[in-house]
């Protein structure tokens, strides 16, 4: 990874929290806005720049690609821009950064700030938007001076954003994709990831997670050809990402929904930075569990079946509102519908209809597919997750669970695991892995977390894969196995039951029992004259009228 850039990158984004904070936009919705909006543009821009150069000599060989760009005729101008098209949104002479810069002194800058992202925006929608279950466009670029109250102060601001970006080119990052960019988003976004998994995926799935579940569903696949991926909760697109880059980013399709229009932006500009424009358009958001989106092309009553789910979906949420119009879709939730609670209905497992929705999304034959889930899952006696737990066994789609380290999720000290599928039934038993005592504290955290080094990974993903049992670490267990200890997915149930003998002699024995029964009697006498004081004190007390 080229560190220089990763760091002029961070400064850039830094620099541009200061000029929100200087307007008094910290900490809210519209901070989130400008900074990952200007992060895009700065990133297409200089993408845009890379791509003329590959495609007109005149333009490579030039001092400044701008200028000779702003001085095709438009004829010219029209078929180079066909060619590059489908890589990157066009962009017209007046909207480039050089030309904004050179402006920016204007009495009307604003203006022509907020223009240039509205222009590029319309021009580019039919590639770059994405869309809501109600097939409205959500346009990716927008005017950002109006989030500043005064309109006195607006020229300033416009100008102050374009002057953060000049200082580099994300050029020599275009050919890294996924192991530069990652990096890059999660610091990008770690002051927008706020809530604990109680509302719709705004939640960032560590990268550590993300690997292990990609490696682990991958496995030993080779040949990965015409792909389809899905993640029904897909957040910033984490998941998805790490698991489209080890297939290979144009040996896939990726599929999305998820709730929040936030979440959705990130997730639009995640595969943006990752060179996946091709499934822009199969990014949706609205509810996936009221309205999924993506059907079977050959039978729109049915959802579309994929050949690799994932999900980080959240674990907690009040739907009552919509619970009883779930109940009703019987065929869906196979495994019921969690009631309405009297008290904490804010804590009502709506992540058990993810698990559902999950397996419902995998292709019959080959499907394989993995989610997070709170720890406590896994040894549920009762309810929907026991229903879950006990068709997962008896069909033998689980074939392992991963008990994780806590506080590996920054925002949230709920335990988690990660549930693993195949509808193809590889394997005659499951591999069930305990790594809540691996990671070490992650210092560069505002909040206490947990991380996983590359070791911790590279264990637990050689472990999974030999399906190998090591002493309180693994347990490699067949169904029945699973069904004799009450559907138990926990590691710790399978672990052996060690007591440890010492070797002492008879004159040591004595000794030690000795020294427990005067022990022993010492804390007797004090009890006892604990409770002589107790009751001479309750014998002193006097009742007085008052």
């Amino acid at each position: 990874m080229n560190e220089k850039l990763k760091n002029y990158t961070f400064k850039m984004i830094d620099e541009l929290k200061a000029v929100c904070h200087s307007q008094g936009l910290s900490n809210v919705g519209d901070e989130f806005k400008i900074i990952t909006q200007m992060f895009l543009y700065k990133f297409i821009n200089d993408k845009f720049g890379v791509l003329l150069k590959q495609k007109d000599e005149n333009i490579k060989n030039s001092a400044n690609w701008e200028q000779e760009y702003s001085r095709l005729s438009p004829e010219k101008r029209d078929r180079l821009l066909k060619r590059i098209a489908n890589e990157n949104p066009i962009l017209f002479p007046e909207e480039l950064l050089s030309y904004l810069v050179n402006n920016s002194n204007k009495d009307d800058f604003a203006k022509i700030f907020d223009s240039a992202m509205e222009s590029i925006s319309q021009r580019n929608s039919d590639l770059f938007s994405t869309r809501t279950t109600g097939r409205t466009n959500i346009e990716f670029m927008e005017p950002l001076t109006q989030c500043v109250v005064d309109p006195n102060k607006r020229n300033q601001f416009a100008k102050a954003l374009v002057c953060k970006l000049v200082n580099f080119s994300f050029a020599e990052a275009f050919n890294e994709h996924y192991d530069f960019f990652s990096h890059i988003f999660e610091y990008l976004i770690r002051d927008y990831n706020a809530n604990s998994g109680e509302a719709y995926a705004e939640y960032y799935t560590p990268r550590a997670i993300a690997t292990i579940m990609a490696r682990l569903l991958i496995g030993d696949s080779k040949d990965l050809k015409s792909v389809t991926i899905y993640d029904p909760s897909a957040g910033t697109g984490t998941l998805l990402m790490a698991l489209s880059h080890i297939i290979g980013e144009n040996k896939c399709t990726i599929y999305a929904q998820d709730i929040s229009q936030k979440s959705s932006k990130m997730l639009k500009l995640n595969l943006i930075l990752n060179g996946i424009i091709s499934s822009l358009p199969n990014i949706i958001q609205g509810d996936t569990l009221l309205e999924p989106s993506h059907f079977d092309p050959g039978n729109k009553n049915k959802l579309r079946k994929f050949d690799f789910v994932v999900s980080n979906p959240p674990f907690k949420l009040n739907f009552e509102g919509s619970r009883d119009e779930l109940a009703m879709m019987g065929e869906r939730f196979w495994a019921g519908v969690p009631n309405i609670p009297k008290k904490r209905k804010k804590g009502m497992p709506i992540y058990t209809l993810f698990i559902q929705h999950v397996i419902n999304s995998l292709n019959n034959e080959t499907g394989k597919g993995a989610i997070v889930v709170p720890t406590g899952f896994v040894s549920a006696l009762l309810g929907v997750e026991n229903a879950i737990i006990r068709k997962i066994v008896d069909e033998r789609l689980i074939t392992g669970v991963i008990n994780m380290p806590s506080n590996v999720f920054a925002n949230t000290g709920t335990n988690v695991s990660v549930l693993f599928f195949d509808k193809a039934n590889r394997y005659s038993d499951v591999v069930l892995i305990d790594a809540s005592k691996l990671g070490i504290d992650d210092k560069s955290s505002k909040t206490k977390k947990t991380s996983l080094t590359d070791d911790d990974i590279e264990k637990i993903v050689n472990t999974f894969i030999k399906r190998e049992k090591i002493d309180e670490f693994s347990a490699v267990v067949t169904y029945d196995e699973i069904t004799q200890h009450k559907y138990s997915l926990s590691p710790g149930q399978y672990f052996d039951i060690k007591i440890e003998y010492v070797d002492i002699s008879e004159e040591e024995f004595k000794k030690q029992i000795n020294e427990y029964s005067e022990e022993l009697r010492q804390l007797f006498k004090e009890s006892d004259d604990l409770q002589r004081e107790i009751l001479d004190k309750l014998g002193k007390l006097k009742y007085e009228k008052s």
